[in-house]
């Protein structure tokens, strides 16, 4: 899982982590980057002071990184400052032979102000083991030896800059773009020396006098410069040892993951059944499938083609679905059937199909790259030109069950960095007929922090998610959901879903969408209405008496390489009208992460502390952690707080995420598991 090394293809590759939790030396930032795609999850901790960031390598040139910081005693009779921040690092140039790589970044630029700050720094290599660094800082950065900022030849309106804001929480998460590089200027500077491929020591002078924790909490500095020993670990994490500003030791440590590879490499799911010689058929398809976790649903035969309709209950990839289905039909159909038509289903309702031809699997089945030579052979199409008949007649009616451990988690919270909720998760489906389900979600608590909480919103619109610790608080056994839901296909390319009952935790209605996704598009459109109203807290079967209309039309397009962009615009579930706009990057095995910013008529004052929604998402596969196949994924939503301004109904089986798996584009982007 390392992800640092030495320079690659002319990047400067990070091997050092900053207390701030970005590529650098100790505090200050260097002009390297992580790998791409990494993730990188930093601790670090010194006097009255502990950090907590992630950062994301979204591209090769650019990360960001989310930060929680707790100061003690800093807001003197009110306690301890819990600061939330972000963070954007972008290369301008890589290095070269006889130049250096630059960065520009910009630290703290949506939170409180406390670490605001702004630079440019270049970073080079010499010999391997030695790397120089300087830059110039403005902000938090211009504090020892500053001057007149020489960026005022350009402009007199970058010579002044306004007061930080570091004790103004009400202001937090808006962008100061009127303060980014104003003011005056300082010059940093420092080194590291890579004494063997373990142990690595650093030093820096650095232009940061902590004013603000010197007035606040009485950081006393000796002297700029700082020291540290870093140690890597086999597994690439890294533990740094420093002593800063003459007076303070301080402990980093920094965990990196690379999406891309398992922590189970090679997988530990059972083989794929081996394709039996023509002629050499025996078995019943449907027991068959059963033993790969696959379910039949559908079945419909001629002389030379059969078609069938699977609900895939195994598989995070619908592709190894498709793989297991065809060759369970080339070991039980006779050798007349050369034409394998797969559909895969959900409760019913057909999402799309893969041809597949019975010649073209057999001479591909040990060709080294028949992956990607079996994709170019099969046809992907729509279902519904294919199906002909009605599902199987004891297919449905369908019960399905599960039980369960449940833990939930909340992070950096205003009032506390972590918050959690142990307890038991049943969960009931039934589906009557093809796409007409019944569904029943029970949690039962057992071990919460979640109504820990008595922080009470600054918002002055509808409470529709702020009172959360209430929920948390006054509910015991809950009704998660109870739903009805019908999922059916009007016509070619479009899809439509109709829901009724509790739709989630906090509001329940009627909820109903259309989505147009033809098989082939990097383009999906789709529209939904809602009429809600909020549930009691007890989470039981009562309501409040607050109700609203709301709904979106979204846009969703997959953008070259792993990245996926969306946009939902309309009326959120406090009244407000507005729009979300979201960029996920999506790895092949289904890891992804993701940002979401929402604007709405809601003014930054009126939507209280955090000015407007905003955060950070994960999902991460079981199967990535195991090795072994599972559809679950551990979903983790990051939000420096949570407000009632730009809130959306959470309702289940949203249509695009039910019927993505089996579109042309996502199918050839896990094309890869067809064989597995």
């Amino acid at each position: 899982m390392a992800v640092i090394g030495a320079t690659l293809a002319g990047i400067v590759q990070a091997q050092t982590v900053s207390t701030y939790g970005t590529p650098g030396l100790i505090e200050l930032p260097t002009a390297e980057m992580f790998d791409d795609g990494a993730l990188v999850f930093t601790a670090s901790a010194f006097r009255d002071t502990a950090r907590a960031t992630m950062t994301f390598q979204m591209l090769p040139w650019v990360h960001g990184s989310f930060r929680y910081a707790v100061l003690k005693g800093f807001d003197g009779e009110r306690g301890d400052r819990y600061d939330r921040s972000f963070d954007i690092h972008f290369r301008l140039r890589e290095e070269s032979r006889r130049a250096p790589a630059i960065v520009l970044g910009l630290r703290d630029f949506g939170g409180t102000g406390l670490y605001a700050s702004e630079y440019i720094v270049a970073t080079k290599t010499i010999r391997d083991r030695f790397k120089l660094t300087g830059g110039i800082g403005w902000g938090r950065l211009a504090g020892r030896g500053s001057f007149a900022n020489p960026l005022g030849l350009i402009s007199s309106r970058f010579d002044e800059r306004s007061d930080p804001r570091a004790g103004d929480i009400s202001e937090t998460g808006r962008l100061d773009f009127g303060n980014w590089f104003q003011g005056d200027a300082a010059l940093f500077a420092g080194g590291s020396w890579q004494y063997n491929d373990r142990l690595t020591f650093l030093a820096e002078y650095s232009s940061d006098l902590y004013d603000v924790e010197r007035d606040r909490i009485g950081f006393d500095i000796r002297t700029p410069f700082n020291i540290a020993a870093q140690y890597r670990f086999r597994n690439g994490s890294q533990l740094t040892t420093s002593v800063l500003y003459g007076t303070t030791l301080g402990l980093t440590y920094s965990y990196f993951i690379d999406p891309r590879q398992t922590p189970a490499p090679g997988g530990q799911g059972a083989s794929p059944p081996p394709l039996r010689a023509p002629g050499d058929n025996q078995g019943d398809v449907r027991t068959a499938l059963d033993r790969e976790g696959l379910r039949l649903v559908y079945l419909s035969q001629d002389r030379d083609a059969v078609t069938v309709g699977v609900e895939n209950e195994t598989y995070g990839q619908a592709a190894q679905a498709l793989g297991r289905t065809a060759r369970v039909l080339a070991n039980t159909e006779p050798p007349r059937t050369q034409t394998f038509n797969i559909a895969l289903m959900s409760n019913g309702a057909p999402l799309g199909a893969v041809q597949v031809d019975r010649n073209d699997l057999y001479e591909s089945e040990h060709d080294p790259d028949n992956a990607w030579r079996s994709l170019a052979r099969v046809e992907i199409s729509d279902t519904i030109p294919i199906f002909q008949g009605g599902v199987l007649r004891d297919a449905y009616p369908h019960f399905s069950y599960r039980f369960g451990p449940y833990l939930n988690f909340s992070f950096f919270d205003p009032d506390d960095p972590l918050r959690y909720e142990i307890g038991a998760a049943l969960g009931l489906d039934y589906t009557l007929r093809p796409g007409l389900t019944l569904s029943t979600g029970l949690r039962q608590p057992v071990l919460s922090t979640l109504d820990d909480s008595t922080r009470v919103s600054d918002s002055t619109l509808p409470r529709v998610r702020s009172d959360w610790a209430i929920y948390a608080r006054e509910s015991n056994l809950r009704v998660e959901h109870m739903t009805a839901e019908y999922l059916w296909r009007p016509r070619t390319d479009f899809y439509a879903r109709t829901t009724l009952g509790y739709l989630e935790t906090m509001f329940g209605g009627v909820s109903a969408e259309l989505l147009w996704y033809p098989t082939n598009s990097r383009l999906a459109l789709g529209v939904e209405a809602n009429y809600v109203a909020q549930r009691d807290f007890d989470v039981l079967f009562g309501f409040q008496d607050y109700s609203v209309a709301t709904g979106h039309v979204s846009a969703y397009y997959d953008l070259p390489g792993d990245y996926h962009a969306q946009i939902d615009a309309g009326r959120y579930l406090a009244g407000d009208y507005g729009a979300t706009f979201s960029l996920d990057r999506e790895f092949t095995n289904g890891f992804t992460v993701g940002a979401f910013f929402t604007l709405t008529t809601v003014g930054f004052e009126e939507f209280g502390e955090g000015s407007f929604d905003k955060g950070i998402r994960l999902e991460i596969p079981i199967s990535w952690l195991t090795g072994r196949p599972s559809r679950n994924k551990i979903r983790q939503t990051i939000r420096p707080v949570l407000r009632d301004g730009g809130a959306r109904l959470n309702v289940r089986n949203r249509l695009y995420g039910v019927t993505r798996e089996a579109r042309a584009q996502e199918l050839s982007r896990g094309w890869g598991r067809f064989w597995r």
